[in-house]
């Protein structure tokens, strides 16, 4: 029966260390698969970065339109600043009333005329003198009226496009900050996606290799469980002797009657065999109350003879197990 134990004992100690290696082998095997998956992803990490569309600025061909203001600035011109007064028209009515009159004195002194009509006649040509100045001043006056209105209506659109020209830098302006910003922030979100992309690949890296190294950890306390396990079945058995030792089988165990005292029955096995408790008197059999059969009641197989001349007894063929009680 302890022969079995030890068997029994011995299957499972190899079971633990077997079953162990096994599930740190996986553990392993996992553990380079989570490596190898980690470079795979940053090699095509790598690689998309490397060939990925270029970040473009959709304001970069922005210009300007100042310069078109600027020409129609140098176009503007007052229609009215360079009147001149119709003089010209004026001096020859001037001429024909001088001539006019001049013919007319001829004709009065032919005519022996009295000197009141030459009067009437310098002072009609008077009349006719002022009327001409004052067509003149009208004219002068005319003139600076519709020049001033044209320097008004040019300030009025010197301001407009001086206006529009504002307007048009600060369109420019704002599409330029508007495409630097455009540029930035996408490059931004790339960059993050790109490190998340990283970041989770890492992560789950690691998690993988936590994971392999918490089986190989189990598998490792399997083991020693299993065996602790085996060990502690033998030792509550009987199966280890003081000191840590495997105790002697049974053929080297003494269980010879004249080995033994304080010899008392306990029971009986299965089969009928007696079962007794027991010290040896040779404490180097063991020391302490022990129990098992007397080899002389038992069948003549499971019985050999020592060198010493005591029986010995094979308990693997009994169903009786020897044991420290």
């Amino acid at each position: 029966m302890a022969g079995i134990t030890l068997a029994a004992a011995g299957i499972g100690v190899l079971g633990s260390v077997v079953g162990g290696m096994i599930g740190n082998k996986k553990a392993k095997e996992a553990a380079a698969a989570a490596k190898a998956e980690k470079d795979r992803i940053s090699r095509e990490m790598a690689e998309f970065e490397a060939n990925r569309q270029d970040v473009i600025n959709p304001y970069s061909d922005v210009t300007s339109l100042s310069g078109m203001v600027d020409e129609m600035r140098d176009n503007l011109s007052n229609p009215f600043a360079n009147l001149g007064v119709a003089t010209s028209a004026a001096e020859i009515q001037m001429e024909q009333t001088d001539i006019a009159l001049a013919n007319t004195l001829d004709t009065l002194q032919a005519t022996g005329a009295r000197a009141g009509g030459a009067t009437a006649l310098a002072q009609a040509a008077k009349q006719s003198k002022k009327e001409v100045s004052a067509n003149i001043e009208q004219q002068e006056a005319q003139n600076e009226k519709l020049a001033a209105q044209g320097e008004q209506d040019l300030q009025a659109k010197e301001m407009q496009l001086t206006q529009m020209e504002m307007s048009e830098e600060a369109r420019i302006q704002n599409a330029d900050a508007q495409g630097k910003a455009f540029v930035f922030g996408a490059q931004e979100q790339r960059d993050m996606a790109t490190l998340d992309r990283m970041q989770s690949g890492i992560d789950q890296a690691n998690t993988n290799a936590a994971n392999a190294n918490m089986a190989g950890a189990q598998a490792t306390a399997g083991m020693i469980s299993g065996i602790t396990s085996s060990v502690g079945g033998l030792m509550s058995s009987g199966a280890f002797a003081k000191g840590g030792s495997l105790a002697p089988k049974p053929p080297v165990t003494g269980s010879d009657r004249r080995l033994k005292t304080d010899i008392i029955k306990i029971g009986e096995s299965p089969s009928g065999l007696n079962i007794y408790s027991f010290e040896y008197i040779d404490k180097s059999f063991g020391e302490g109350t022990y129990s098992g059969v007397m080899s002389d009641e038992i069948p003549k197989e499971a019985v050999t003879k020592g060198n010493d001349g005591f029986d010995r007894v094979d308990y693997s063929q009994l169903d009786v197990e020897f044991k420290k009680i």
